[in-house]
C-alpha cells in the first residue's frame, strides 16, 4: 500500500515519523509478504524545516498526483494558518480525494481537510487546543473534542503528535487485522493501542494545571489511595476545610470537580490494571474503589466510551479474559 504523508513548512515532525515508523514496522512484521510504501509531499521539492529544526527532503510536490496511492495523510503544523488560504495546496488535496481510498489528519491537518470542504457533515476531531477555532471555521463538522482519533467514512482525524502514532496503529489494524497492530505497539513500546474514543487527556496531566500546595497534594493523595473512602467530606477533613470550600477551591485549581476527577483516577487505575495484570474482572472495581462492576461499567463508558472487558480485549486480543 502507497502512502503519502503531506508536510507543510513548520510541520510537527513527530506527525511524520511517528506514523512513518508505525507503518516501517509493520511492513517489518510481515516479512515482505506486503506492507507499505512512504513518501513525503511538500509544496515543493525544496527541503522542508519542521517545527523542531530538522530540515528533510520531500518525495514528491503538490504538483504530482497521487495516482496509484491508498492513503493520504496530512500532518499538523502550528503554522497551518499560513496556508488554510494556499489556492494551489487546498485545490490539490481536494483533486487527490478522488484518487486515494481514505484520507487522514493529524493535528491541525483538520483545518485543511476543512478548507477542502472534506470534512462537512462528518465527525472529526484535532488537537484540544484548537477544537474551538475548528468549530468557529466549520461548523458543518460534527466536531468530537478530545477524542483520541474518529473516523467518519473514508475519513480519519486525529489529535495532534503522539496520537499521530494512534491513529496510524488503527489505519495498519485496518489493513493487516489487530494481532499486526498490537505486535507492531509492543515492538515501539507504545503504551497502548488507545481505542479512538478515549479522551486526550489523563487524569494526571489534567490535575497538574493546579499550583503547588494543597490541592496538589490530595490530587496526588486521591492517586495513590485510590480504594479508599474519597467523598467530599473525606478528603476536605483531610486538609481541614469546609466541604464547600474545599469542592469549589479544587474545581478552581484543578478545572474539575472532586467527583470527576476521584471518578477519572479511578478509570485510570482500572485501566492499568487491565492492560498490565491479569487480575479477574469482579476483582478489580474493589480494587479500584467501585462499588461493583455495573458501577466499573458505566464509569468506562462515560471516559473511554468502551466496556471493561472490551478494553482488555483490545489489549490482549489473543488472550483470555478473566472474567469470573
Amino acid at each position: 500500500m502507497r502512502i503519502a504523508i503531506l508536510a507543510i513548512p513548520g510541520v510537527q515532525m513527530l506527525d511524520v515519523a511517528g506514523p512513518m515508523d508505525v507503518f516501517s514496522e509493520a511492513t517489518t512484521l510481515l516479512k515482505g509478504r506486503s506492507g507499505y510504501t512512504i513518501k513525503i509531499v511538500a509544496l515543493s521539492m525544496e527541503p522542508v524545516t519542521a517545527l523542531n529544526g530538522t530540515r528533510f527532503l520531500p518525495d514528491m510536490s503538490i504538483e504530482e498526483t497521487l495516482e496509484g496511492f491508498d492513503t493520504l495523510v496530512i500532518a499538523g503544523s502550528p503554522g497551518v494558518r499560513k496556508y488554510e488560504d494556499h489556492r494551489e495546496l487546498v485545490e490539490w488535496i481536494i483533486r487527490e480525494s478522488r484518487h486515494v481510498r481514505r484520507l487522514a489528519s493529524i493535528c491541525t491537518g483538520a483545518f485543511l481537510l476543512g478548507k477542502a470542504g472534506l470534512l462537512n457533515g462528518r465527525r472529526a476531531t484535532t488537537h484540544w487546543n484548537s477544537t474551538s477555532r475548528l468549530a468557529e471555521m466549520f461548523p458543518k463538522v460534527r466536531l468530537e473534542p478530545n477524542t483520541i482519533f474518529v473516523k467518519d467514512g473514508p475519513i480519519y482525524t486525529s489529535a495532534g503528535v503522539t496520537a499521530s502514532m494512534d491513529l496510524a496503529l488503527a489505519l495498519v489494524e485496518e489493513d493487516f487485522g489487530r494481532s499486526i497492530a498490537l505486535r507492531v505497539a509492543k515492538e515501539l513500546i507504545l503504551f497502548l493501542q488507545r481505542p479512538g474514543g478515549q479522551s486526550q487527556f489523563s487524569v494526571h496531566l489534567e490535575a497538574q494545571v493546579a499550583e503547588i500546595g494543597p490541592i496538589r497534594d490530595i490530587a496526588q493523595w486521591i492517586v495513590d489511595n485510590i480504594a479508599n473512602d474519597l467523598s467530599v467530606e473525606t478528603l476536605a477533613a483531610r486538609l481541614a476545610m469546609s466541604s464547600r470550600n474545599f469542592a469549589r477551591t479544587f474545581k478552581r485549581e484543578t478545572h474539575m470537580t472532586p467527583g470527576d476527577y476521584v471518578e477519572a483516577a479511578r478509570v485510570e487505575a482500572a485501566r492499568r490494571m487491565l492492560e498490565e495484570s491479569d487480575t479477574p474482572l469482579k476483582r478489580v472495581p474493589s480494587m479500584c474503589g467501585f462499588a461493583d462492576q455495573s458501577g466499573l461499567r458505566r464509569a468506562f463508558m462515560r471516559r473511554i466510551n468502551v466496556t471493561p472487558i472490551e478494553y482488555r480485549q483490545r489489549f490482549r486480543p489473543a488472550e483470555t479474559v478473566a472474567a469470573a
